[in-house]
C-alpha cells in the first residue's frame, strides 16, 4: 500500500494521541486507514520521510511538444507574441485540446530560447525601456485620443483629440477635430506652436500614415511622406519616428491624453468644438501650477525654461493640403469627399482630369497643365463638413444655357415684332403663356356654330349622299 505524503503527515499530527494513550484503532478509526498502516507509521517502524509516489508520464508535456515547432516558428516571427494568442490560435487552426497553462510553461522555456537565437537582449525581451532625459526646447512628443460620440447630440458623430506636450516641462496643448487626415493633422502642429510661442527641435511620432509613407522592416530606413518632410522643413525640426510597437517612446503624450479626459472632459457636456477647444485653455493654467511627480518642480516654472529655447515660428505659414484627382462632370461639379464643388465652365470640358488640393479649411481646384498664363487654379471653396454638400459659384455656369428662351404658346401667330413667341411678350407685360390659353379658350366658348345638314359634308368629301329607304307597307307585297 501506497501512502501519500497528505495521509503521512496526518499520521503526523496523530502522533501526539499516541503519545498521550490512544489506541491504534482509535486513530485507525479516526484517520479511516487499516490499524496496521496507522500502527505502521505511529511507532517508528514506518519511514521518518513521506513516501514518493510512483512516477507517471506527463501526458501535457507530451501533448505541447507536439505543437513545439508551430510555436517556434511564430516566435520566431514575433518573439513578444502573447500566450493567449499563441493558445487561441492552435486551438482555432490545429485543433489544440490542452489548456492555456500548457502553452505557458513552454514559453517560459521556448522565448528566451528564441530570443536568444534572434538576438534580442534581457532588456529588450521584458519590454524595459530607458528613460530619456532631455533639455529645454529639444524635444516634443504628439498623440491623439479618441474621444468618441461626444458631440453626437449635435450631429458631430466622431471627435479626436490632437495632444502635443513639451517633454522637458510636460506643458501641454490639445485641441479638439473630427478627423486626422493629412491636412488636419498638421493644422494642429500650426495652433501648437502659436500656443507654445515656438517650434521645438524634434517632435516624436508613432508610425501614423500621416508621418511614415508606409511601413518597412525592423532595421531599416522609414520612409516618410512627403508632406511631413515639407512642413518640418518649413518649421524647422526633426521628425523622430519611433519603432514598431513601442508606445513608451512617447509615453509624456500618451499621459497626457488620459489627463485632458480626466480633468476638462469628465463629467461635462459641450455642444461644439470650440466649447472643447476653450474648456482645455481655461483647464491650462491649473495644470502649469501642478509639481510634476517626475521632474518634482511646477511645470509652469520648467515651462517658461522650455519656451525661451523653442525656435521662432515662421512669418509665413506651411498649409499642408491632400491632393487627389479627379474628374469634372456634365454640371462642372467636381465630387471630393460625397460633396461636389464647381469649376468654371469656360476653363473646363466635360471629364477633365483637375487637382483636389484639400486644406483644413478649403478646397481649391486646379487645372493639371497651366495655361498662356501658367495659372493653374481654377476655384477655391470652403471645406464642406459633413456629406451630401453641394459648393456651388454660380459665375461659374455662365454661358451655359438657363433655359430663359423656353415658351409654349397656343397661337400661330407670334407677338407683334417678337418672333420668338410669348416669352418676349410677356417680359413686355402681356399675359403669359398658360393664363393666354385660358383666355382663348373663354373665347372660343362664346363663337356661335351655324348647324349644317349632312349633305354639306357628302359634297365636300365627294361622297354618295346618304339616303334613307322609307318603310312599305306589308299588304303591298302581297
Amino acid at each position: 500500500m501506497v501512502l501519500d505524503a497528505e495521509r503521512w503527515l496526518e499520521l503526523r499530527r496523530f502522533r501526539a494521541l499516541r503519545d498521550a494513550g490512544a489506541s491504534i484503532s482509535e486513530i485507525a478509526r479516526e484517520t479511516g486507514l487499516h490499524w496496521r498502516t496507522v500502527k505502521k507509521y505511529l511507532e517508528g517502524d514506518g519511514p521518518a520521510v513521506p513516501p514518493v509516489p510512483a512516477p507517471r508520464a506527463d501526458q501535457g508535456s507530451r501533448m505541447i511538444a507536439v505543437y513545439a515547432p508551430v510555436i517556434d516558428a511564430w516566435l520566431r516571427a514575433e518573439v513578444l507574441l502573447k500566450g493567449t494568442v499563441i493558445h487561441e490560435r492552435l486551438v482555432a487552426e490545429y485543433g489544440f485540446t490542452g489548456n492555456y497553462q500548457r502553452v505557458k510553461m513552454y514559453l517560459q522555456e521556448g522565448r528566451p530560447r528564441i530570443a536568444a537565437e534572434l538576438g534580442y537582449t534581457p532588456g529588450e525581451l521584458a519590454r524595459l525601456h530607458r528613460r530619456s532625459g532631455v533639455v529645454p526646447g529639444a524635444q516634443a512628443q504628439v498623440d491623439w485620443g479618441d474621444e468618441g460620440g461626444i458631440l453626437a447630440h449635435v450631429g458631430i458623430g466622431k471627435v479626436y483629440s490632437f495632444h502635443m506636450v513639451l517633454s522637458y516641462s510636460r506643458d501641454p496643448f490639445c485641441c479638439f477635430t473630427t478627423s486626422q487626415d493629412l491636412a488636419a493633422f498638421w493644422a494642429c502642429h500650426r495652433r501648437a506652436f502659436a500656443h507654445f510661442g515656438g517650434v521645438p527641435g524634434s517632435i516624436v511620432y508613432d508610425r501614423t500614415k500621416t508621418v511614415v509613407r508606409r511601413h518597412v522592416a525592423p532595421g531599416q530606413a522609414v520612409p516618410l511622406h512627403p508632406e511631413a518632410v515639407a512642413f518640418a522643413g518649413h518649421y524647422g525640426f526633426d521628425i523622430d519616428v519611433l519603432a514598431a510597437c513601442r508606445p513608451t517612446g512617447k509615453g509624456r503624450a500618451g499621459r497626457q491624453v488620459t489627463i485632458v479626459r480626466d480633468h476638462v472632459l469628465a463629467g461635462r457636456s459641450f455642444s461644439s468644438l470650440g466649447e472643447l477647444d476653450d474648456a482645455f485653455l481655461a483647464w491650462v493654467p491649473a495644470r502649469r501650477r501642478t509639481t510634476h511627480r517626475t521632474h518634482g518642480e511646477v511645470i509652469g516654472v520648467r515651462a517658461a525654461r522650455d519656451h525661451a529655447a523653442l525656435r521662432p515660428v515662421p512669418a509665413r505659414p506651411y498649409v499642408v493640403a491632400e491632393r487627389h484627382l479627379r474628374h469634372v462632370g456634365k454640371d462642372c461639379l467636381v465630387a471630393f469627399e460625397a460633396n461636389v464643388y464647381s469649376v468654371p465652365a469656360a476653363r473646363v470640358f466635360h471629364r477633365q482630369l483637375v487637382e483636389v488640393r484639400a486644406s483644413a479649411a478649403t478646397v481649391s481646384l486646379h487645372a493639371t497643365v497651366p495655361d498662356e498664363h501658367g495659372v493653374t487654379l481654377l476655384a477655391v471653396h470652403p471645406r464642406a463638413v459633413g456629406r451630401g454638400a453641394r459648393i456651388v459659384d454660380p459665375a461659374h455656369w455662365n454661358g451655359l444655357p438657363d433655359g430663359h428662351t423656353r415658351a409654349t404658346t397656343t397661337s400661330s401667330e407670334p407677338a407683334p415684332g417678337n418672333r420668338r413667341g410669348d416669352d418676349r411678350g410677356h417680359r413686355r407685360g402681356e399675359p403669359a403663356g398658360a393664363l393666354r390659353f385660358l383666355l382663348a379658350r373663354a373665347d372660343a366658348a362664346q363663337i356661335t356654330v351655324q348647324p349644317r345638314p349632312l349633305s354639306v359634308y357628302d359634297q365636300i368629301t365627294g361622297t354618295r349622299p346618304f339616303t334613307t329607304v322609307p318603310a312599305t307597307d306589308p299588304k303591298d307585297s302581297t
